[in-house]
C-alpha cells in the first residue's frame, strides 16, 4: 500500500501543477485578449459609424437635439462630424482626459455651433479615463504573464489537462456571472456597475436632452452593441492562444 503510494503520487501531483499552469495561462491570456481587442476596436473607432447607422443614431439626434437644454444646433451637424467627435472622445480616455474640452461640434459648412461637453459631462469621461489607463496596466501584466506562462508551457512540456477537469474552474465563474446578470437585467447590472466603479459625487447619467453625449452615443444602446463585439473578438483572440499553447506544449 505504501509502495503504491510512493508511486502514485509524483504523477498526480505533476497532473495539478500542468492543470494550475494551464488554468493561470487561460485567465492571463483572456485578460491580454480583452486589452488586444479593446487596442483593435480604438483604432476603428469602435465602428461607430456602422452603428450610426444600424441602430439610429441619426434618428435619435433629430428627436432630441432640438430638445437639449444646454447646447443647440447639434441636429445640424453630419454623419462624418459627430464621427469625427466620437473619435475625439475615444482619444481624449486613451490620454487621460486630454482634449475633452476642445472638442467643437459644427455643421454642415463648417461653422462652429458651440463645444459638445458640459462640465459633469467631462467629470465623467476623466473618471472613464482613469479606469481604461487601470485596464492598460492590467492588460501589460497580463500579456506579460500570458509569455512566461507559455514559455513554461514550452519547457516542461505540459500537456492541457482533459476538458472535464479544466472546463468547471473557468466555465463554473463564468456562468455565475452570465446568470446573475440575466436575473438581475443587463440594463440595472450596467447601472449597478457604474454606481461601484465611479465615485459616489460624480454624475454618470445624462438624459438625451440634458447630453449631446448621451445623445449622440445612444446611451446605453451603443454600449451594448460595442460589448458584444468586445466580446466576440476577446473569446476569437484567447481561442487562438489556447491553439498557440497546445501546440508549443507539444513542440
Amino acid at each position: 500500500m505504501m509502495a503504491r503510494r510512493a508511486i502514485s503520487e509524483p504523477p498526480r501531483m505533476a497532473t495539478r501543477y500542468a492543470t494550475l499552469q494551464w488554468v493561470l495561462y487561460i485567465v492571463a491570456a483572456l485578460v491580454s485578449a480583452a486589452y488586444v481587442a479593446w487596442l483593435a476596436l480604438a483604432q476603428v473607432n469602435f465602428l461607430y459609424p456602422v452603428w450610426h447607422d444600424l441602430i439610429g443614431i441619426d434618428r435619435t439626434i433629430e428627436i432630441y437635439g432640438p430638445r437639449n437644454r444646454y447646447r443647440q444646433g447639434f441636429e445640424l451637424t453630419s454623419k462624418a462630424e459627430r464621427n469625427r467627435l466620437f473619435a475625439g472622445i475615444v482619444d481624449a480616455i486613451h490620454a487621460r482626459g486630454a482634449g475633452l474640452d476642445t472638442l467643437v461640434y459644427h455643421d454642415i459648412e463648417g461653422h462652429a455651433l458651440g463645444t459638445l461637453l458640459r462640465a459633469p459631462e467631462m467629470v465623467h469621461l476623466k473618471d472613464v479615463a482613469v479606469l481604461v489607463d487601470a485596464f492598460r496596466r492590467a492588460g501589460i501584466v497580463a500579456i506579460i504573464a500570458t509569455a512566461a506562462l507559455l514559455l513554461n508551457i514550452r519547457k516542461r512540456r505540459l500537456a492541457p489537462p482533459p476538458a472535464k477537469s479544466l472546463l468547471p474552474r473557468l466555465l463554473v465563474p463564468i456562468v455565475a456571472l452570465a446568470a446573475a446578470i440575466l436575473v438581475a437585467g443587463p440594463v440595472n447590472a450596467f447601472y449597478w456597475l457604474h454606481t461601484v466603479v465611479f465615485p459616489a459625487r460624480h454624475e454618470w447619467f445624462f438624459y438625451y436632452q440634458d447630453s449631446l453625449m448621451s445623445t449622440m452615443m445612444r446611451a446605453p444602446v451603443l454600449f451594448g452593441y460595442i460589448a458584444l463585439v468586445w466580446t466576440l473578438l476577446t473569446l476569437l483572440l484567447l481561442t487562438f492562444c489556447i491553439a498557440l499553447g497546445r501546440r508549443i506544449s507539444r513542440a
